[in-house]
């Protein structure tokens, strides 16, 4: 069995792995967490909208910290991720945050959500990260459109395709944009801490707008809104420079290539 085959497993003592570290790490700030402060960034609350009394199913959920700051917005929002350690915090965080009656969480492959959920929803909410451990992206838009209600709403932001195919360091083209065989590497840290030593191997898929686009359409959602953004809300990358803040983009390429996108779409 080759790792394409044994993603899953492989991915999940990843994100295991990757959870101890991020738990203690000041990207996550847990303590400034626990006091009140949001982990949602201006982007995706601009498409969010108002979330009182809505119900929201957030996709590959890590462990909570965005779940639950839209349940303290007013929202009932049920998280989703395929790590157990993951999954372990976020309701060790909802209970330290009282939030127990609008905060749950499911932990398995969201490919099989449909064993464990049954349910409609206002929102599907995806974002930062997630999509490249994912090798179908048809079938991930069949989720989000089988878990919206008629008229619900996905909302959706993503680092951008082309920041995928550059090296760590930003200074050579390396992976193809468009989808070709599984991406099967070891990393030697994770992105809360790139001095800490942490060697997880990780097998991912690179997928261009085009393809994302493509399987929503594909799957009954129509899109209303699309924007691509030159800088990222979080400084995880090599080589980058906060130029306003709370936005970083590398150094050397400045202003010149999308980091982020975001879109917005319907449920018809």
């Amino acid at each position: 069995m080759g790792a394409n085959d044994n993603y899953l497993d492989i991915n999940r003592n990843s994100w295991n792995r990757r959870t101890l570290v991020h738990l203690k790490s000041d990207f996550y700030d847990v303590p400034g967490f626990l006091k009140g402060k949001s982990s949602l960034k201006e982007i995706e609350l601009s498409l969010l909208g108002d979330l009182n009394n809505k119900r929201v199913l957030h996709l590959q959920c890590h462990f909570g910290q965005d779940s639950i700051s839209m349940a303290r917005l007013g929202a009932q929002v049920t998280g989703v991720d395929l790590s157990n350690l993951a999954i372990d915090n976020a309701r060790k965080l909802v209970r330290e945050t009282n939030t127990e009656s609008t905060a749950e969480f499911i932990c398995c492959d969201i490919y099989d959500l449909p064993n464990h959920l049954d349910a409609k929803f206002d929102i599907v909410f995806s974002s930062y990260g997630t999509i490249g451990w994912l090798p179908d992206l048809d079938k991930w838009a069949n989720i989000i459109s089988r878990f919206l209600k008629p008229e619900g709403v996905f909302v959706f932001v993503e680092f951008h395709p082309v920041v995928w195919i550059f090296d760590q360091n930003f200074s050579s083209i390396n992976y193809r944009y468009f989808k070709s065989e599984a991406i099967v590497e070891t990393e030697s840290s994770t992105y809360t801490s790139k001095d800490e030593e942490l060697a997880t191997q990780n097998v991912t898929w690179n997928h261009s707008m085009s393809e994302v686009i493509t399987s929503l359409l594909h799957n009954g959602l129509h899109i209303d809104s699309f924007e691509e953004f030159d800088y990222s809300p979080y400084n995880c990358f090599n080589k980058t420079e906060e130029f306003e803040p709370g936005k970083f983009r590398i150094g050397h390429l400045g202003n010149m290539i999308p980091m982020v996108f975001s879109l917005k779409a319907k449920r018809v």
